[in-house]
């Protein structure tokens, strides 16, 4: 038979004088950096927000300025219109809409917005962001 092993336990002894109060400032460090990545991760997810908020509202418009109707300022109205509704007005200062040709001779309606990029607080990057939309313009169909 084989003999069995006991185990020891080791008792834990109290902290020494040297160690009193390094919890608190343990704690301290800890839930700043953890703060400052949850700050980051926020600030991420709000550039994302807007920026995918932004292409759309340019597609949308492009989308209503293609029409065999419509003009480019129709299109930037709208653009205009949604980016206000959806997010605010200080994103929906800068809308261009205009027709071009892309590869292969296709005509186009394409919507350009640059609007600031969001922050919080100091630590959040700064400068803008410039989406585009485009739609297969209409008017190529009805008059080839």
């Amino acid at each position: 038979m084989a003999a069995r092993t006991r185990r020891r336990w080791t008792v834990l002894e109290a902290p020494g004088p040297r160690d009193r109060g390094s919890a608190v400032a343990e704690f301290v460090m800890v839930s700043a950096l953890l703060l400052l990545v949850a700050v980051g991760v926020f600030q991420l997810g709000l550039t994302l927000h807007v920026r995918n908020t932004l292409i759309a509202c340019a597609a949308e418009g492009a989308r209503a300025g293609a029409r065999a109707d419509a003009t480019e300022g129709e299109a930037a109205a709208r653009t205009t219109a949604l980016i206000t509704d959806g997010i605010s007005p200080a994103y929906a200062v800068q809308v261009t809409a205009r027709r071009v040709t892309a590869d292969l001779g296709v005509r186009v309606v394409e919507v350009t917005v640059t609007a600031p990029t969001p922050i919080i607080g100091l630590l959040g990057p700064s400068g803008t962001m410039t989406v585009t939309g485009r739609a297969f313009d209409e008017r190529q169909v009805a008059a080839p």
